[in-house]
């Protein structure tokens, strides 16, 4: 049996990398009207995490990915009017110097919410890796009365992380801006 469905717009974000994907699925999302499908392609693995974080946040129905060899197809419906979130961020942010300085705390965690070829290619010594989109089922690995400084790239993945640790009930958790495009540190490659 084949299901067909129809989508009221197609967005490109082949080729582009976090934070992008969610940015431009903002804005034409806000072009849409209440209950139209956008479908956004996309190559970079982390957006079928950062697309669905975005979706939850912000109160639109994230409806569903296709993998097409290298190509994610999300589809998502707008909110109904009046159902749409304002979208929050997560207020307790630390910028990189001060993750510099509480690095070496043994009560202090660093993680990596990048994909793991992102991590690959260069991380912070010591960083432990959980990908946004793995985070919820390896959430037993973290210690709650632990304080964790969680990145990304750019603060965009990591922001969602903390707000979903701290809805688990970690109080000591702070979102690291701007994230490893600005480290200019030393860094581990695998």
């Amino acid at each position: 049996m084949t299901t067909s469905y129809q989508v009221d717009k197609t967005l490109d974000c082949k080729g582009l990398s976090c934070p992008m994907p969610v940015i431009q699925t903002k804005k034409a999302v806000e072009a849409l009207k209440p209950g139209q499908i956008l479908q956004v392609e996309a190559t970079d693995k982390g957006s079928l995490a950062d697309l669905k974080s975005w979706a939850q946040r912000t109160g639109h129905h994230y409806l569903g990915s296709k993998e097409d060899g290298d190509v994610i197809r999300h589809f998502l419906r707008k909110a109904a009017e009046g159902k749409e979130k304002h979208e929050k961020t997560y207020p307790h942010v630390a910028n990189l110097e001060e993750m510099e300085q509480k690095r070496n705390d043994p009560d202090v965690e660093i993680v990596d919410v990048r994909e793991p070829m992102e991590y690959t290619f260069g991380h912070i010594p010591g960083a432990k890796s959980i990908p946004l989109g793995e985070l919820e089922e390896r959430i037993s690995e973290l210690n709650p009365t632990k304080e964790y400084y969680v990145i990304c790239q750019t603060g965009t993945r990591s922001d969602a992380a903390c707000q979903l640790l701290n809805e688990k009930g970690f109080s000591k958790v702070k979102n690291v801006v701007p994230g490893m495009k600005e480290w200019n540190k030393e860094m581990e490659k695998d």
